[in-house]
């Protein structure tokens, strides 16, 4: 099957007659033009935007399949009122996925958008360079074409604001905190005056939250419950001998039973599914009586990635009118974009937060390591490493103390940063929350609790510069 770069070429020759006059022009050159032209090189980093690549990856330097992804860029920054020139094609091994991308640019300094238009584009901004990414993923690897813009993109010139106002009744505070703000693009839950609180159980102040799409996701001991209608999803915490390295069936047949099986009977017409792709989804299905209520009922069990979500539904024909397809006819060719109904499900494992759930110690870790080989010869060239570790300590009266420790660069000579500073902490409302000072000033994030079995995760997202929106997860120190 032809890749989308290679339809385009192939659309370039047989285009418009001015087009195919160029292509033909070139064509006739091809023993001495193409020699130099026609390539395919092993690269380290992305020329275009600097960004460190893993290893395996080669950049297309073939002239028809550089024109062909000038001309997709040019069309998809086209509905922006954008030029692009420059582009650049790059194939990196099948295991690179969009986080991996969105970490790596993070890494090199930019600011990474996701297209509203395309899920498959974002915008890279730094310093004011402004670069457009086309993220692509085929059964054999993905693929990465950058391409350089005239000017900033409207989506990161006008992006959504809402007002902030602070939950503080003195007027000096509403003031300092009624500002506009960037909100990244996703599902808003809203927190109406019946919302449900359980305190004392988990320690936070909210345990329930009710989505203005018509979910409604409990905090439960073993699993986040969401429930719409007659459909069900339990979102399923971690649970040890539930992932291990194994072929599907094994898998999903060991993780079957220890989370779905004790609590149904009369299981009839199981079976177990799977699509081949680079992040793997496992899928087991049956229709069974419901230990609590009685009721035969259709019950899906999933992965991909994460955790295991079980789907539990009236029948069939429900979860088809639900998520858009049929379970049941899911083979190992499938497309995935099937199952992306399903996967959105686990963000719903979010609650509010609540000046008195901020008590204690919170940290975060990251750890980085790139493999560096020389672009020319093919050697070894060292390794490099970025490790942080962020710390969050909140006392009483919304007081905190923050501390960054950092160590990056190449083994051997890599440099150690720390920064601190500390202030108070106050809650703007059920979804964000200000600090008077991290490192060098103020800052505004958007908040929400995650949970996993006895515990809650602290997820933050600086509300000025929201980038890819992948929130930065912070738990809670013994």
């Amino acid at each position: 099957m032809l890749s989308a770069l290679q339809q385009v070429a192939a659309l370039l020759i047989a285009g418009s007659s001015a087009v195919k006059n160029i292509v033909l022009l070139v064509l006739c050159f091809a023993p001495c033009f193409f020699t130099m032209a026609q390539k395919i090189v092993v690269v380290n980093q992305s020329a275009v935007t600097g960004i460190y690549l893993p290893q395996g990856s080669k950049q297309d330097k073939r002239l028809l399949m550089v024109a062909a992804a000038n001309v997709t860029m040019a069309d998809a920054a086209k509905q922006s009122n954008i030029a692009v020139k420059n582009a650049e094609v790059l194939y990196l091994p099948q295991n690179y996925t969009a986080d991996s991308l969105a970490a790596a640019a993070k890494l090199a300094g930019w600011q990474i958008t996701a297209d509203r238009n395309n899920t498959q584009f974002f915008w890279l901004e730094q310093n004011g360079k402004i670069v457009l990414a086309n993220f692509v993923i085929s059964k054999k690897e993905s693929n990465i074409y950058f391409a350089e813009c005239n000017e900033k993109p409207a989506v990161l010139v006008t992006p959504p604001i809402t007002n902030i106002t602070a939950q503080n009744n003195s007027s000096s505070s509403q003031q300092n905190y009624n500002t506009q703000v960037q909100e990244p693009a996703q599902e808003k839950p809203v927190l109406p005056d019946n919302m449900l609180t359980d305190a004392t159980s988990t320690g936070f102040k909210y345990s329930t939250t009710n989505f203005d799409d018509g979910w409604t996701a409990v905090e439960q001991n073993d699993w986040v419950e969401v429930t719409k209608g007659s459909i069900k999803v339990l979102l399923h915490y971690p649970k040890e001998g539930t992932v291990f390295p194994a072929d599907p069936e094994p898998l999903t047949n060991t993780a079957w039973n220890i989370l779905v099986a004790p609590r149904y009977s009369n299981l009839k017409n199981y079976r177990t599914a799977y699509i081949t792709t680079y992040n793997r989804p496992y899928l087991g299905m049956g229709y069974a009586t419901e230990n609590a209520t009685g009721r035969e009922v259709f019950v899906l069990l999933f992965r991909q990635g994460g955790g295991w979500l079980e789907f539990v539904t009236p029948d069939k024909n429900t979860f088809i009118q639900q998520y858009k397809f049929d379970p049941e006819i899911i083979r190992w060719d499938s497309d995935t974009e099937l199952l992306k109904s399903l996967t959105t499900m686990t963000g719903y494992n979010k609650f509010a937060v609540a000046a008195t759930d901020f008590t204690g110690k919170w940290t975060s870790d990251f750890t980085g390591v790139m493999q560096l080989y020389n672009v020319y010869t093919g050697n070894y060239a060292g390794m490099n490493i970025n490790q942080s570790n962020e710390e969050l300590v909140f006392e009483n009266g919304g007081t905190y103390n923050w501390k960054l420790l950092v160590i990056n660069g190449m083994v051997g000579s890599a440099k150690f940063n720390q920064v601190k500073s500390s202030g108070k902490l106050t809650v703007l409302n059920n979804w964000q929350v200000h600090f008077t000072k991290i490192e060098t000033g103020p800052k505004t994030y958007y908040a929400f609790w995650s949970c996993i079995k006895g515990a809650r995760l602290l997820n933050l997202l600086d509300a000025q510069y929201p980038g890819s929106g992948i929130y930065t997860q912070y738990g809670r120190a013994k």
